[in-house]
């Protein structure tokens, strides 16, 4: 009988066969990549022979050191730069980045393209930012926990997205488009927290020399630059500026894709009339073509100016997004995950959110566990509920209110960007560095309690609306 479930098993591993490309194109598959590596950054950060290598290699320095024999010269770049650094001040600028192109797009040509697509979803995300806020003040008032307002505040688009998919047709699909555009305004109010309010000491000189080549490449671009290669230098100056001036370096992701044209270098006229001629070309060469192989060195020619073309006919910003969406997914955001979710739990406590307040600390994990959890689907609930009673927005298409509290409660997860607002939170000369990295730690915790009841809690309200909604 043993031999039962063992054939079972090698049969259902011989016919689980899934390639590469089709894992990737699943809406889950970022979000199983990314608890993945959170389990494996808490095994890192708290088994015995592990920890003390996982924490000293996310310290260890990074930095280029110029020294001239004579001494005059001696200069370290970039200051205080380690490996934990790296990957959220540099690393972090692409997720900023492609986020950018993906808000610009809704914007522009998306969901958020008209007053009538944008408005409901808008006003939700307000809704969805200020609630939680206002909870985690309420219960860290006057405590040295109060600057981490801003973690239960945002929405993680991929998780939210993707829990959505695998419910199928129990959401209608208007519902669907509104989290989205919810989750993408979100990242957008995120987006101005982070460089509002959790940035360092500005340096007005520096950001002004920002400003001034930020101006440079928007005329560069209204005269009609297309080439890529011509933006990539000035971001690299933009980030410095940004590093030094006391603004949070990831922005230059944000500000930098919205200056990538949208328009491409060949419109639809031109690109007919150059593909006509090169295509006339590579009939011409495989009339003269005698072999039987193919493409020969004409038709190569040909080939190559053709792909070039159509190249060409793509705007830079769909073709960065398309290039950057695989490689934020599947290597920046889990490196991210790696770095910054594995807390070592000295204080069991941290898993107690309900613990009762310290008068000092307050308390980081009530704040954000009712923040994400409670506040987030009763502000995004109560906004729209607001807008469509004053007649602002529309009730999406086939929805309840029943099911629109259901969606929003999949708002409360936050994970990556709400991680990544906690690791700017709680610094200041009046915190001790020890208090400081108690307060994230704890938050840290927070968050993956607070998104993963958030989900569960999505989920089985989704099911069970679809229920009831279906019987009637």
């Amino acid at each position: 009988m043993a031999l039962i479930p063992i054939y079972w098993w090698n049969k259902e591993v011989r016919n689980f066969k899934i390639s590469q490309d089709s894992f990737r194109k699943q809406p889950w598959a970022n979000g199983v990549i990314l608890l993945t590596c959170v389990a494996i950054a808490m095994l890192l950060a708290n088994l015995p022979f592990t920890k003390h290598l996982y924490h000293n290699f996310l310290h260890t320095e990074l930095t280029i050191h110029v020294a001239s024999p004579d001494g005059f010269v001696d200069w370290f770049f970039p200051h205080g730069m380690t490996m934990e650094k790296f990957i959220n001040d540099i690393l972090m600028v692409i997720f900023f980045f492609t986020v950018g192109l993906e808000i610009k797009r809704e914007v522009v040509c998306g969901e958020l393209s008209s007053f009538k697509k944008a408005i409901l979803p808008v006003i939700a995300a307000f809704g969805g930012v200020v609630m939680p806020a206002l909870i985690f003040a309420f219960v860290n008032h006057g405590t040295l926990a109060s600057s981490g307002w801003g973690i239960p505040t945002a929405t993680d688009i991929a998780f939210a997205v993707g829990i959505l998919s695998i419910l199928g047709d129990k959401v209608p699909v208007s519902l669907k488009v509104f989290l989205t555009a919810l989750a993408i305004a979100d990242d957008l109010i995120a987006i101005l927290v982070v460089a509002l309010f959790y940035g360092g000491t500005i340096n007005l000189t520096l950001l002004g020399v920002a400003v001034v080549v930020v101006l440079f490449v928007a005329l560069m671009k209204h005269l009609g630059e297309k080439r890529l290669g011509f933006y990539f230098v000035p971001a690299i100056i933009v980030w410095f500026l940004f590093y030094y001036s006391g603004i949070h370096a990831t922005m230059t992701g944000v500000v930098m894709a919205m200056l990538i044209p949208m328009e491409a270098r060949y419109n639809q006229a031109k690109w007919h009339r150059r593909h006509k001629i090169l295509y006339e070309g590579l009939l011409e060469a495989e009339a003269l073509h005698t072999s039987e192989d193919f493409p020969n060195g004409p038709e190569r020619h040909f080939l190559r100016r053709i792909s070039n073309l159509s190249y060409k006919a793509i705007p830079p910003s769909y073709r960065l997004e398309h290039r950057l969406n695989p490689i934020v997914n599947f290597a920046i955001m889990p490196i991210f995950a790696l770095a910054n979710a594995g807390v070592e739990i000295t204080d069991p406590s941290y898993f107690n959110v309900f613990k009762s307040i310290d008068p000092v600390t307050g308390s980081v994990g009530l704040g954000i566990f009712l923040g994400l959890l409670l506040g987030k689907p009763l502000g995004i609930t109560a906004a729209s509920w607001v807008a469509i009673k004053c007649k602002v927005g529309a009730m999406p298409n086939k929805a309840s209110w029943p099911m629109l509290f259901a969606v929003a409660c999949l708002g409360g997860i936050g994970f990556t960007m709400s991680i990544f607002v906690d690791t700017l939170s709680f610094a200041g000369p009046d915190i001790a560095p020890e208090v400081t990295q108690h307060l994230r730690d704890a938050g840290k915790i927070a968050v993956l309690l607070g998104s993963l009841s958030a989900g569960i809690l999505g989920s089985v309200l989704i099911n069970l609306v679809a229920k009831i909604e279906k019987k009637k």
